[in-house]
C-alpha cells in the first residue's frame, strides 16, 4: 500500500506539471480568461481553466491506483460533471442558478451511489439515525463546501493551498483509521494540487478558475464524508475543522450580507484575504497567513480525534473564542462589530480611571 500511495502521488504530481502549460494555451485559445476589475487583485488578463490540469492529473492517477468500486466511480463521475460546469462558467460566465444545477446533479450522483451520512453515535449513549434526512443533509454539505472553496479563490495559490492542507489532513486521518479508499483518493489529489501550485502560487501563471475551485470543493466534501461516515457526534466536527477556513469565511460572508440587506450571492471585498490585504499585508504574506490558519484548523482536527469528550469540548470552545476574536479584529462582520474586544477595551480604560481616583483620595 505504501508503494501504491507513493506511485499515485508521483503520477498526479508529474502529470499536472507536464499538462498545465498545455491547459494554459487551451484557456487562451478558448477565451477562458479572467479580466481584471475592481474586486480582483490582478491587473492583467489571466488564463483560467487551470483546474482542468488538476482534474486530468487526478483522473490518470485514479485509473492507475485507486480502488475501483461503484462509489469511487460515482465520485469520479460527479467530479467530471463539476469540472464541465466549472469549465463552462470559466468561458461563458454561467448564472448562479445554472451552476447550482450542475452542482446538484454531481452531488446526487454520489449520494445515490451510497455516499451519505446515515447515523451519528451520540457521546453518552444511543444513536441518532438520520433516516431520509441523511440525503438532504449530505447534499447540503457537498454543495456548501463546493461553493465555500470557490469563495476563497481570490488570491494566487490561496484556494489550492488551503485545499491541499485540508486534503493532507484527510489523508493522514484516513490512513490512521485504516480507510484505504479515502487514503488513495486524498493522496493523488494532494499530488495534483502540489504540482499545480508551482504555476499558481504568487505570481501566478494561470488561475484554477471555477473549474478547479468547484472540483476541489466537491472532492473535499466527498472525501470528508467518505473518511468520517460513521462517527460520534463530537467527532463529526472533524471535517468541519479540516475545512475550517472556507467554511468560516463563507459563514461570515453570509451573515455580513444578511445584516447589510444584500443578496447572499452578491460578491464583496470583505472576505478574510481582502481584509488582510486592506490591513497592509502583502499578497504572499496574506496567503501564507491563511495557510497557517488552515494548518491550525487541521492540527486541531487531529488532536480532536485523540482527545477525551471534555477535551474535545475544550478544543471547540477555544476555537470558537479564537474565531470570534479574529472576526472582531479583522472586521469581517463590520468595523463596528466588536462585542468582546469593545468590552475589554472599556474595562482597560476604566481601570486607570479608578486607579487615578484612588490615588487622589
Amino acid at each position: 500500500m505504501y508503494l501504491d500511495l507513493a506511485i499515485g502521488f508521483s503520477i498526479a504530481l508529474i502529470t499536472v506539471l507536464l499538462i498545465t502549460p498545455l491547459v494554459k494555451r487551451l484557456a487562451i485559445w478558448w477565451g477562458a480568461v479572467d479580466q481584471p476589475n475592481q474586486r480582483k487583485v490582478h491587473a492583467k488578463i489571466m488564463p483560467r481553466l487551470g483546474g482542468l490540469g488538476i482534474y486530468i492529473a487526478f483522473l490518470i492517477a485514479f485509473l492507475f491506483i485507486a480502488p475501483k468500486t461503484l462509489l469511487t466511480y460515482a465520485i469520479l463521475l460527479g467530479a467530471t460533471i463539476i469540472v464541465i460546469t466549472g469549465a463552462l462558467d470559466d468561458r461563458y460566465q454561467l448564472s448562479p442558478k445554472v451552476k447550482l444545477v450542475g452542482q446538484m446533479i454531481a452531488a446526487l450522483v454520489v449520494v445515490f451511489a451510497g455516499l451519505q451520512v446515515e447515523f451519528v453515535n451520540l457521546p453518552f449513549e444511543g444513536v441518532w439515525n438520520f433516516g431520509w434526512f441523511g440525503i438532504p443533509f449530505t447534499l447540503f454539505w457537498i454543495i456548501g463546501i463546493t461553493n465555500a472553496v470557490n469563495l476563497i479563490d481570490g488570491l494566487d495559490g490561496l484556494a489550492a493551498g488551503v485545499s491541499g492542507i485540508g486534503t493532507a489532513v484527510i489523508f493522514v486521518m484516513s490512513f490512521i483509521i485504516g480507510n484505504p479508499t479515502a487514503s488513495y483518493l486524498s493522496v493523488i489529489l494532494l499530488g495534483a494540487i502540489i504540482g499545480f501550485l508551482f504555476y499558481n502560487f504568487h505570481p501566478a501563471k494561470i488561475f484554477m478558475g471555477d473549474t478547479g475551485a468547484l472540483f476541489l470543493g466537491f472532492m473535499l466534501a466527498s472525501m470528508s464524508i467518505l473518511g468520517f461516515k460513521y462517527v460520534t457526534l463530537f467527532a463529526f466536527i472533524v471535517p468541519i475543522l479540516i475545512l475550517g477556513v472556507p467554511i468560516s469565511d463563507t459563514f461570515f460572508a453570509i451573515i455580513r450580507r444578511w445584516v447589510n440587506n444584500k443578496p447572499i450571492s452578491e460578491p464583496d471585498k470583505n472576505h478574510l484575504h481582502h481584509r488582510l490585504l486592506q490591513i497592509g499585508f502583502s499578497h504572499r504574506q496574506t496567503v501564507i497567513i491563511i495557510y497557517l490558519v488552515s494548518m491550525l484548523f487541521g492540527t486541531s482536527a487531529i488532536f480532536f480525534t485523540q482527545a477525551t469528550l471534555w477535551g474535545s469540548i475544550l478544543i471547540v470552545g477555544i476555537i470558537l473564542l479564537g474565531l470570534e476574536l479574529a472576526v472582531e479584529a479583522m472586521g469581517l462582520l463590520g468595523k463596528t462589530y466588536q462585542p468582546i474586544i469593545g468590552s475589554l477595551r472599556k474595562v482597560l480604560q476604566k481601570e486607570p480611571q479608578e486607579t487615578r481616583k484612588s490615588t487622589h483620595l
